[in-house]
């Protein structure tokens, strides 16, 4: 197996946990310029022809007449649901709370891998979940008391629950496809899913057309969906799933912060006390004795997102 110098491992990690962290409050300083499934749906068919346009010289291992079922439902949990889903519930809640909630998904990956994949369910990870899942009730107390949008706590938690699903998936029938070419196909059928749903329930005339439309679009379609994605896939192939997965905790940091101090977005005591908690059951699923099932997972592109995130 290739390996990476340490200096060359740190700054691909480094580089990836920062687009993941970055990109949430781009996209919701994108909704001033579009309409959610407008802008996720053109967003994702540029970065997927981008990436298709990279991959044409190894067309052959897409396979698309034993394969397209994979194709189409990894679209519908890694694209529609989680960047559809994302993009709606964004007008609803701040970015940095909306990260929180959805990173929840390590948690709901494990949980799935024990139902699904009959994977073993140690004391540490049922210990890790409990956590996680008493944090979202912490940060959504004050959407019970009406502070903020219960239907923003509800989409964030759809989005985290559709990309785990495709996650494990993915996990499921990764052997059957090239990883590269999952993230360019399900961005494009997706992203022309979505489009198609904006076009007949949105306003295309609302969007504007702007530079800094232009530039959040670009730099979802290309740092999101092609960079992030290449550079998270070969630190995988070359063995730094782990340390991939042990810094997965600083992406709703870098959100909340990014989200407070430059969008303006509220920083309260719950949305704290519940980052931690959900942050720690993280910490404890992803321990080295139970991080390598949780990474792999998200290996062939979960939040990735999509998403990432």
């Amino acid at each position: 197996m290739e390996k990476l110098s340490t200096t060359k491992a740190s700054l691909g990690i480094a580089f990836v946990v920062l687009i993941w962290g970055s990109i949430w409050p781009i996209y919701k300083f994108s909704l001033q310029f579009s309409p959610p499934l407008l802008y996720a749906g053109i967003r994702g068919v540029i970065g997927g022809i981008l990436l298709t346009l990279f991959l044409l010289p190894r067309w052959q291992k897409i396979q698309w007449k034993k394969t397209w079922p994979i194709y189409l439902i990894s679209a519908f949990f890694n694209v529609v649901i989680f960047n559809g889903i994302q993009m709606i519930g964004l007008q609803y809640l701040p970015s940095g709370l909306y990260t929180v909630i959805v990173y929840l998904q390590p948690v709901l990956v494990v949980l799935l891998t024990w139902l699904w994949l009959k994977e073993t369910l140690s004391a540490k990870k049922a210990i890790g979940m409990l956590i996680g899942f008493l944090g979202v009730v912490i940060v959504s107390i004050e959407g019970i008391s009406g502070k903020i949008s219960t239907l923003g706590i509800i989409l964030a938690l759809i989005t985290g629950l559709g990309w785990a699903i495709g996650t494990v998936y993915v996990r499921k029938t990764s052997a059957m496809v090239d990883n590269l070419w999952l993230v360019a196909i399900q961005n494009i059928i997706g992203g022309f899913i979505m489009f198609g749903a904006g076009m007949a329930t949105e306003d295309f005339s609302a969007i504007q057309w702007n530079l800094p439309f232009f530039w959040s679009l670009l730099y979802g379609a290309i740092f999101a969906v092609i960079l992030a994605n290449a550079v998270y896939l070969k630190l995988m192939s070359v063995g730094e799933a782990s340390k991939v997965g042990s810094y997965t905790f600083l992406v709703p940091m870098i959100s909340v912060f990014i989200g407070t101090f430059m969008l303006g977005e509220p920083f309260t005591v719950s949305l704290f006390g519940g980052m931690i908690l959900i942050l720690f059951s993280i910490y404890l699923i992803s321990s080295k004795k139970t991080r390598e099932t949780t990474v792999e997972l998200d290996v062939e592109y979960e939040r990735t997102k999509t998403a990432v995130k």
